[in-house]
């Protein structure tokens, strides 16, 4: 089972793409392997005219379907989620997300623009028929920090949210493998048997 990391940033560097590569990094600690995806690598006229003939966009489009899960990350501006990660999730198939757990995490500029996640991003991620959405993870620019001696430093209760986070999909994708494990055979109809 494999996860995708998915950066809505439009920028480089992003604080929520740094805070997407550290969910991986944990995630990759529990025995995970992922893949990442950023839509701003993706040439923006075949992004913004759908062209769905383009081979990058079919790369991306191939790779959300092999995922077993998607970690989706933006920055909020304006109290929705990216511009950029709006145009690519508009290009997945109706059912794009069918069958896959989702972790969608973002960053903004204060508590404000948390709901964002929650009424903006997660009735999407919902609509693309995603099997759960797991509870969002929201952080603010001061609780993301960085620095090119330091690395990436996260406030505690980031930390901690990011760690249940991680802990969680983790967990849900065991007992998903562990339910595609088992093999059932289907009992025809015409075999049950009812005991009244």
């Amino acid at each position: 089972m494999t996860i995708l990391l998915l950066a809505g940033s439009p920028a480089a560097p992003s604080r929520s793409t740094r805070l997407l590569h550290y969910t991986g990094e944990k995630l990759a600690l529990l025995g995970h392997r992922y893949s990442k995806l950023e839509v701003r690598d993706l040439p923006g006229d075949a992004l913004l005219r759908a062209d769905f003939a383009h081979p990058a966009i079919q790369a991306a489009l191939a790779q959300v379907a092999q995922a077993s899960a998607v970690v989706v990350a933006t920055p909020v501006y304006k109290a929705a989620y990216s511009g950029a990660l709006k145009a690519f999730l508009d290009l997945l198939p109706q059912f794009g997300l069918t069958g896959k757990l989702v972790l969608p995490l973002a960053t903004g500029g204060s508590q404000s623009h948390m709901l964002a996640l929650d009424y903006a991003l997660r009735p999407v991620l919902s609509s693309l028929a995603a099997r759960h959405v797991l509870p969002s993870i929201y952080a603010t620019e001061a609780q993301v920090q960085w620095s090119e001696q330091e690395g990436l430093s996260l406030d505690q209760n980031v930390f901690q949210r990011i760690g249940e986070g991680v802990q969680q999909l983790s967990d849900s994708l065991l007992a998903l493998q562990k339910v595609s494990s088992h093999d059932f055979s289907p009992i025809p109809f015409s075999q049950v048997r009812c005991s009244v």
